[in-house]
C-alpha cells in the first residue's frame, strides 16, 4: 500500500501523486496511541473506539487507510502498516498542538458549537494554524487515495478538508461528518471565518450531522453567507436528504444519528464475569438500596455539576435517604491544561466534597468521586450494578454513554434519567427526560427513576433496547456510506 505508485492528481501540484487505498478515513486521531520510550524511540498500542469498530471491516475490505495524528507531537510521518490497515500518521508539533487542537479546535469551535457555554476565543493565530494544519491532513489524504477512492472526513477539527481535498484531488468522493452539535444560525455567524467554514465543509458531496436541526442550520448558512440554492430543506432522519447547489455541484446535507456497537456490549454484560463484577462492587458499596451513576468525560458541556446539585438538593430536603442510596461520579480526564477546565474540575471537586461532608460518615462517602479512565470490562460492570444512569449534559451532539448502559441492561433493570439537549433524546425517548438548565425538573426526574415500580421499569428499559439493538455503529456507517455513493452514482440518496 505504498503511496508512490499512481499518476500524478489533476491539482496543479505535479508533485502530487496518487495512491493505492480505495477508502480512506480521514480524523484528528489514528486509532492508535504512540508513546515515546526513554531512548528516544517510539511504540504504539491500539485504542479502538466505536468509529474505529464501525470501519475497521470496510478499511480491510477496501485497502483502506486512516489518516490522522498519532498522539505525540514531532513524530515522523512514515506509514504504519497492521493487518492490511494502512495508518498515515500526520506530525503535529508542540506549538501546532497549542493553537490547533487545544486553541482553535477546543477554546474556539467547541465552546462555540455547544451553545457558548463558556464563552469562544477567536485568535487569528490559532485561526492561522487550524488552516495550515488542515492543510498538511488534505495533502496527507490526496496522497494515500487511489484514483476516484471514497474519502470520509471526521469531525470539527477538520472542516477546511473537504474544500482543500477537493482541489488536490477533484477525482475523489468525499463524504464529510460532524460528530458535536452544529449551533444555530445566530451563535455560528460570531465565527469570525465563519464564509471560511462553511466553504470548507461543502468541498465535500455528503455532509452528515447527528439531527435534522443541525443539518438545516447548516444549509440556512450557506444560503445567507454563499447565495447557495438549497432544496429539500426537510431533512429529517428518514426523509429525502437536502440539497445545496455549489456552482455546477451538487452537496448533499442529511441527518445520520451515530450509535455503539451495540450488540457485543450486550454479549459482554451478559457474561457470568461482568454480573458477578457488579456484584462485588455493590458489596464493595456497602449495599445499597440505590446506585446512582455518571460517567463522563470532564467537560463543562456534561453538566456534571448539575447533577450534583440537584443531588445534593434533593438530600436537603429529604427526598434521598443518605444511609440507602449512593452516586458513582466517574470523570475522564479531559484537556487539563485548558483554564475553564482546570476551574471545572475545580468546582465539583468542591461540590462533591460539601455533599460529603454533610451527609457521608466514616467509612461510607455518599458520593465516590473518580477522576480517571476506567478499563472497558470495568465500566460494564458499573452499568449492570447502577440503579439509576445520569446522563444530563447541557449539550450534546449523541452522547453514546446513555446508548452503552441501555445495551448493558438485558435484565431490564435500571432507568435512564436523559437531557432534552443531547441528540440521544431524539431517540430515547422512553428514559426519564429533563431541561438540564431547570433544577427542579433534574430532581424531579431522578426521584421518578428511583421510585419507577420494577414493572414500568421493564416497560421502558425494553422499549429503549428495542431502539438501541436496532440502530448500532454498523447501520450508522453503512447509512452514511450509502447516500454517499449515491452522490457518485447520480441517484437519490437514502437516509435512515
Amino acid at each position: 500500500m505504498s503511496s508512490g505508485g499512481g499518476q500524478p492528481a489533476d491539482s496543479g501540484h505535479p508533485e502530487l501523486t496518487e495512491g493505492e487505498s480505495d477508502f480512506v478515513v480521514v480524523a484528528n486521531r489514528l486509532p492508535i496511541d504512540m508513546e515515546r520510550r526513554p531512548d528516544g524511540t517510539t511504540s504504539y498500542k491500539r485504542s479502538p473506539g466505536g468509529l474505529v469498530t464501525a470501519l475497521e471491516p470496510l478499511l480491510r475490505r477496501r485497502r483502506g487507510a486512516w489518516v490522522g495524528w498519532p498522539g505525540i507531537t514531532d513524530g515522523d510521518e512514515d506509514p504504519i502498516y497492521e493487518d492490511d490497515l494502512e495508518m498515515r500518521p500526520v506530525a503535529l508539533s508542540a506549538d501546532d498542538f497549542a493553537d490547533y487542537y487545544e486553541g482553535f479546535s477546543n477554546a474556539t469551535l467547541w465552546p462555540l458549537y455547544h451553545d457558548v457555554i463558556v464563552k469562544p476565543i477567536y485568535h487569528r493565530q490559532w485561526w492561522d494554524c487550524y488552516v495550515e494544519v488542515n492543510r498538511r491532513f488534505a495533502e496527507a489524504t490526496a496522497k494515500a487515495a487511489a484514483h476516484g477512492a471514497t474519502v470520509w472526513v471526521q469531525d470539527y477539527q477538520l472542516q477546511l478538508v473537504p474544500k482543500m481535498l477537493r482541489m488536490l484531488r477533484p477525482d475523489l468522493t468525499i463524504g464529510f461528518f460532524l460528530h458535536i452539535p452544529f449551533p444555530p444560525v445566530e451563535l455560528f455567524m460570531q465565527m469570525p471565518w465563519r464564509t471560511e467554514i462553511i466553504e470548507g465543509l461543502l468541498g465535500a458531496d455528503l455532509v452528515g450531522f447527528h439531527l435534522p436541526g443541525g443539518a438545516q442550520n447548516f444549509m440556512i448558512l450557506a444560503r445567507r453567507l454563499l447565495g447557495a440554492n438549497t432544496s429539500r430543506a426537510n431533512v429529517g432522519v428518514r426523509s429525502r436528504l437536502g440539497e445545496i447547489q455549489v456552482g455546477f455541484r451538487t452537496v448533499k446535507v442529511g441527518a445520520f444519528p451515530i450509535s455503539i456497537d451495540s450488540e457485543e456490549l450486550d454479549t459482554k454484560a451478559r457474561q457470568r464475569s461482568a454480573r458477578q463484577r457488579a456484584k462485588e462492587l455493590r458489596s464493595q458499596l456497602g449495599n445499597p438500596r440505590k446506585i446512582l451513576l455518571g460517567v463522563d468525560r470532564l467537560d463543562y458541556t456534561k453538566g456534571i455539576d448539575v447533577r450534583l446539585r440537584a443531588f445534593s438538593e434533593l438530600l436537603d430536603e429529604g427526598r434521598i435517604d443518605p444511609e440507602d442510596t449512593v452516586l458513582i461520579q466517574l470523570a475522564t480526564p479531559s484537556r487539563e491544561r485548558v483554564q475553564s477546565y482546570k476551574v471545572m474540575r475545580e468546582d465539583i471537586e468542591r461540590q462533591v466534597g460539601h455533599i460529603n461532608g454533610e451527609y457521608g460518615r466514616v467509612g461510607h462517602p455518599i458520593v465516590h468521586y473518580l477522576h480517571q479512565a476506567l478499563p472497558r470490562d470495568e465500566l460494564i460492570a458499573f452499568f449492570v450494578a447502577a440503579d439509576v444512569m445520569l446522563v444530563t449534559p447541557l449539550r450534546d451532539g449523541m452522547n453514546l454513554v446513555a446508548k452503552e448502559y441501555v445495551a448493558c441492561r438485558s435484565d431490564l433493570g435500571g432507568a435512564l434519567v436523559l437531557s432534552e439537549f443531547t441528540g440521544a433524546a431524539a431517540e430515547l425517548r422512553q428514559a426519564y427526560l429533563t431541561n438540564p438548565h431547570h433544577i427542579d425538573g433534574v430532581k424531579d426526574a431522578i426521584e421518578a427513576a428511583l421510585a419507577q415500580t420494577p414493572d414500568e421499569g421493564r416497560r421502558r428499559m425494553r422499549a429503549l433496547r428495542r431502539q438501541v439493538l436496532a440502530h448500532d455503529v454498523d447501520r450508522w456507517a453503512r447509512s452514511f456510506l450509502d447516500a454517499l455513493a449515491d452522490t457518485r452514482d447520480g441517484d437519490t440518496p437514502r437516509s435512515e
